[in-house]
């Protein structure tokens, strides 16, 4: 009897999932995952047929398209707790996960909030949560993060955090490093004997009237 082996993916179709999956990096980080999947398939110039035969659920489609961003807000956190100076590693993680958050709509959506389609991401969230409250014990012992600092602070900041993506796309990651000065700035515990660092250069911004 002739085995049966298993057919690799067609180049058309490997091409087809390509194509979502830039879509919806693309229609999730400005629009967030409200965004319909019918939006992603126009973006992707294939049927809803094509879409889902790929991708059966939106939940399947956003853990795809944001894996990259998770493993890098897996990375921040083990690179911070990893830095034998708590309160630069302390640092490090403010800055870092502001600039992901600034970078996509869709992945501060996914990680912020309890939306159906992105349950996956809620143990991501309490282990980078852990994560900050060790580093968090660990800096307060250093003396240079303010003893009353708690992890809770961290989700306060990123809420805060999410009137960045309001910013036109150009000045959003200025934004954001702006922001995350200031933030470490708030949460250091007595002002530096140094001079200050100099803050990060101001975006132009304009209200929308």
């Amino acid at each position: 009897m002739t085995a049966h082996l298993p057919h690799a993916p067609r180049s058309d179709a490997r091409d087809n999932r390509a194509r979502i999956l830039e879509a919806a990096r693309s229609v999730f980080s400005e629009q967030g995952l409200s965004a319909p999947m019918r939006e992603v398939a126009r973006h992707a110039a294939v049927g809803p047929a094509t879409l889902y035969r790929h991708f059966p659920t939106k939940r399947e489609l956003i853990a795809v398209t944001f894996a990259d961003q998770r493993r890098a807000c897996h990375a921040v956190v083990r690179e911070a707790l990893a830095d034998p100076d708590p309160w630069q590693g302390f640092q490090s993680v403010i800055v870092r996960i502001c600039e992901l958050h600034a970078r996509s709509r869709g992945f501060a959506d996914a990680f912020m909030t309890a939306f159906p389609e992105a349950m996956d991401f809620a143990a991501d969230r309490e282990q980078t949560l852990r994560a900050v409250a060790e580093l968090t014990r660990r800096a307060q012992r250093t003396g240079r993060l303010r003893a009353g600092f708690v992890v809770d602070d961290l989700v306060l900041m990123l809420m805060a955090h999410r009137g960045v993506q309001d910013a036109p796309a150009a000045t959003r990651l200025a934004a954001s490093r702006r922001f995350a000065a200031y933030m470490i700035e708030a949460f250091r515990a007595t002002p530096p004997a140094e001079a200050p660092v100099p803050l990060p250069e101001a975006p132009r911004l304009s209200l929308a009237p």
